[in-house]
This record gives structure tokens, C-alpha cells and sequence, in this order.
């Protein structure tokens, strides 16, 4: 085999190892959710309360399992972001939880354009070749076309991560903003076949 061009992490973190959060564990995991949602900088707007949290795929990268949600709030916003824990191990419980937060107005219904729901947060970094940084992202989401069964996170249309997709949602933690290059998400079929492709970065792609 030749050598890489590319050296950088692929499917660095974990596969989900969970269900999607429910019972005791989904009331757990809301309390630290909304916690970090009472601390969100709301810029002046009213959000609103918040409705019932959709989770995603858990994905678990050093040791930290990380589950992201979402919520869309009575005024129309949407609050998202995660909740992160050391994962068990052995008898131990999972512990020293920490919840991340933020809103946003752009939503789909006012997007008919977008062909996934896309959420990302960069969670760590990793240094690779002449000081070039990767920036560890978590992404999560949903495609808005139907048919999908897989999806998969691309730095320069090399695969760097992927998620089946459970109830309609994936995770993905992958390498971004490295050596010029950004991730783009895809969604394909069983047969291998490309159903979506949104950019992480698809606003300023148009500007």
C-alpha cells in the first residue's frame, strides 16, 4: 500500500454502545441537560420552555462518553448540545457528568433547502504533521431525506468517521478544519448509495 496523504484520526472514537437514552437514565441525563440550558446566553431573545429532548447516538472518545440532544423551545428556537460523562468501568458508575449548551433560530421548516439537520460542537483537538491541528468535532443530527441507513463524516472525501443511523439520528466525532480542509456529512442507502451531503460549513461556502 502506498503512504497516506492524509494522516490524521479516523473512526477515532468509539460506536455507540446504547440505546437511545430512556427511563431513569433519560430523567438523569435531562436534569444536566437543562441545567446547562438555564445557562444558556440567550441574547435578548425569549425562548421559551422547552419540550421533550430528542437524544442521539452516544459516542465515547478517551474515555468520555458524550450524548447529544436536542430541544426546540415554545417561542420556535432550538437548544442543543450534550451531556458528557467518564464512562464506566467494571462496577463503577459513569461520573463527573459535565452538560454543554447553546440555541439557535435556524431551524429546518425555515430551511427547505437543507437536506440534514446538522448540530456540531468541537470537543478536543489532536496534533499532527508541521503543527497543523485537527479540531475533534462532535457532530449530530438527521437526515431530512428518507432512505438512509448510514452515515459518514468526510475530510477530503476521505471517510473519517460513520454512524448507523437509530430512529433517524446519528452521531459522528471526527477530525476537522485540518490542513485547509473541512468535513462534510453523507448519508447513504444499504446499497452504498449517496442519499445527502451538507457541509459543516455550507453558509460560508455560499458567501
Amino acid at each position: 500500500m502506498p503512504p497516506e496523504d492524509r494522516v490524521v484520526p479516523r473512526f477515532a472514537a468509539e460506536p455507540p454502545h446504547d440505546l437511545l437514552p430512556y427511563g431513569r437514565w433519560a430523567e438523569h441525563l435531562s436534569a444536566q441537560f437543562l441545567g446547562a440550558c438555564l445557562d444558556v446566553d440567550t441574547e435578548g431573545e425569549e425562548l421559551g420552555e422547552p419540550g421533550d429532548i430528542d437524544w442521539y447516538p452516544d459516542r465515547t472518545w478517551h474515555g468520555r462518553t458524550f450524548v447529544p440532544a436536542t430541544v426546540r423551545t415554545a417561542n420556535g428556537f432550538e437548544l442543543y448540545g450534550y451531556v458528557s460523562f467518564l464512562a464506566a468501568a467494571e462496577d463503577r458508575e459513569p461520573s463527573d457528568f459535565h452538560a454543554h449548551a447553546d440555541f439557535t433560530a435556524d431551524v429546518a421548516e425555515a430551511n427547505p433547502d437543507w437536506v440534514i439537520d446538522l448540530c456540531d460542537e468541537v470537543v478536543g483537538s489532536w496534533s499532527g504533521e508541521d503543527g497543523n491541528v485537527a479540531a475533534m468535532t462532535l457532530v449530530w443530527g438527521r437526515p431530512l431525506r428518507d432512505g438512509g441507513a448510514v452515515v459518514t463524516a468526510e475530510l477530503a472525501r476521505l471517510t473519517v468517521d460513520q454512524c448507523l443511523l437509530t430512529e433517524g439520528r446519528f452521531t459522528l466525532l471526527a477530525p476537522d478544519d485540518y490542513r485547509g480542509d473541512t468535513l462534510e456529512v453523507a448519508v447513504y442507502d444499504r446499497r452504498g448509495n449517496q442519499l445527502a451531503r451538507e457541509s459543516l460549513y455550507a453558509e460560508d461556502d455560499e458567501e
